[in-house]
């Protein structure tokens, strides 16, 4: 693994059905495993939105040491049919994935 500090950053902004975010944090905790044992995982964060009427959308940011760790790897892995199956029928719409570079300003 690279002692340095640089990395890939996904994000997504996860739309789940309202009333069912309970169950999706629940299966989430469950899902957790299965990315975070992955090559090239840094780190995972999930928030929820604090907004009015919001409260059901998640911002998902996951790290990975290059971006093909998770668009190849853990994306082609064993792990991510579980991860699709526990977590993607919470989902509408389907979250739009980005992967973002090094930071270009930080304060």
């Amino acid at each position: 693994m690279r002692h340095d500090h640089r990395m890939i950053l996904e994000s997504a902004l996860l739309d789940v059905r309202p009333g069912q975010e309970d169950g999706f944090l629940a299966a989430f905790a469950e899902a957790r495993p299965l990315i975070a044992c992955q090559r090239g995982f840094r780190s995972l964060e999930l928030r929820r939105c604090l907004d009015d009427g919001r409260t059901s959308r998640f911002l998902l940011q996951v790290g990975w040491e290059t971006l093909e760790d998770h668009t190849e790897g853990f994306r082609r892995s064993p792990e991510y049919g579980r991860w699709r199956e526990l977590l993607h029928h919470y989902y509408d719409p389907f979250p739009l994935v980005e992967h973002y570079g090094e930071p270009l300003i930080t304060a």
